[in-house]
This record gives structure tokens, sequence and C-alpha cells, in this order.
């Protein structure tokens, strides 16, 4: 081997190096306060759910397959993907200032699957939160208000935002509701939404893989889940 190839094999690899290594191990960049672990498993691209945010940077490699931005990971319309056997951890920024949060957070449960009312005060503007049973919050259904208060229905127990009684300004979109869907026996389910469209893979629960339109997707049912997929979804 001539001495010229030598050198241009040495340069070749330090370039590799720092195209794979682009920051300290374990440095978290200034401003991003969002962090996950991403896997290309059998080489295969996979997708990594980060909400909406599109602003991400690889923070440290840990596959022994090299993570090369738009060759081996990236950010597309779906979120971060990972592919050619990639496993790294990524540091990345949400868009905007968080949310406020709720005024005030109650938990109102349906006993014995009967019908129970649970005080709001004047307050008119109340919004699910958070189901906690097994039995569907649906509004208008198993849950919803009347000249009584807030109440629920046939086992619905969720946790409930309340606003406060009296004129203010108009309340903005409902917080994102998170519930989880399972494929039993890798046969198809369906899961209520409540008629929400907006629905994002918020972590995935099952060993096989949870990929939006393969093992889970929207139809006019409702949300679904296929192949085994077992995972929490965000539903706003």
């Amino acid at each position: 081997m001539t001495r010229t190839r030598k050198l241009l094999l040495i340069a070749a690899s330090i370039v590799g190096a720092a195209l794979v290594t682009p920051m300290p191990a374990h440095a978290q960049p200034p401003g991003y306060s969002g962090r996950i672990t991403c896997s290309s498993n059998d080489g295969r691209r996979n997708w990594c759910n980060i909400g909406a945010a599109r602003d991400v940077v690889l923070v440290r490699q840990i596959s022994g397959s090299a993570c090369i931005r738009d060759n081996a990971w990236g950010v597309d319309n779906r979120g971060l993907w990972v592919d050619r056997g990639c496993r790294a951890d990524f540091a990345f920024r949400q868009p905007g200032p968080p949310p406020p949060p709720p005024v005030q957070t109650i938990t109102c449960s349906s006993n014995d699957g009967r019908r129970n009312w649970c005080a709001i005060g004047n307050s008119r503007d109340v919004r699910l939160v958070r189901q906690i049973s097994g039995s569907p919050c649906i509004q208008g259904q198993t849950w919803g208000l009347d000249n009584r208060g807030l109440w629920v229905d046939r086992g619905c127990r969720a946790d409930f935002a309340v606003g406060r009684g009296g004129y203010g300004p108009p309340p903005g979109p409902p917080p994102p509701q998170i519930i989880t869907c399972s494929s039993n026996n890798g046969k198809r389910n369906w899961c209520d939404t409540g008629g929400r469209r907006n629905i994002q893979l918020n972590r995935q629960i099952s060993g096989s893989p949870c990929i939006q339109g393969q093992t889970w997707g929207i139809d006019n049912r409702g949300l679904w889940v296929d192949n085994g997929c077992r995972a929490e979804f965000r539903v706003r």
C-alpha cells in the first residue's frame, strides 16, 4: 500500500468519526429539553415519537452501525426515524412555550356502573384530561354536564380539568388525552377516541413494533391496532 493511500484512509476515518459523533457523549445541548433513545431493530427503519418537535440533534451513538444524518437517521412528517442498524440518544426541542396548567383537576367516578355527580361550583368549562377506567369515557354518553354539575356513568372514571365559573376569555383547545390501545392475540382492535382524529403514538408498550400505517392507524371506526401492537396514544 502506497503512502498516499494510507494517508487517504486515515483522513477518511477521521471524517467518518466526526460525522457519527457530533458532540461528546451524554452532552445535552442548551435549549433542548427532550431526550429519547431511538433504535433501528434488525436494520429496518423505525420511527420514534417526538410530538410536534422537528429540531433534533444526535447526542450519543450507541450502535456499532454508523448514525449519519439523512443516511441512517433523520426527521420527517412522522417524526424521528432511524435506519440501517442505527441506535442512538437524541435531543429534541418542542416548538413554542408549554401550555399553561389547568385551573383545577378533579377525579370523578361512576361507582358500580351507576351515575354519579361531582361538584364543580358554577363552572361549565370542563374537559376530560385522563381516562382511568377500563370503561370508556365519552362526552354526552358516559360523562357530561347538567344543572347538578359534572356527571359520570357506566363505569367511567377519569380526571377532569375544571375552569373558573363566570365570564372570561374563551377556553383554549382541550388538553391531550392519553389512552392505551392493544391488539390482543395479534388481531386488529379498535379503540374509541371520542371522535378525535389528531392522534400520535406516545409510548410503545409491546415487544411487537407499533408503526403507523402498518400496525396502527385511524379509520372511520377510530383508532386501530394490529399484529400485537400495544401502546399509549396521545389524542387531541
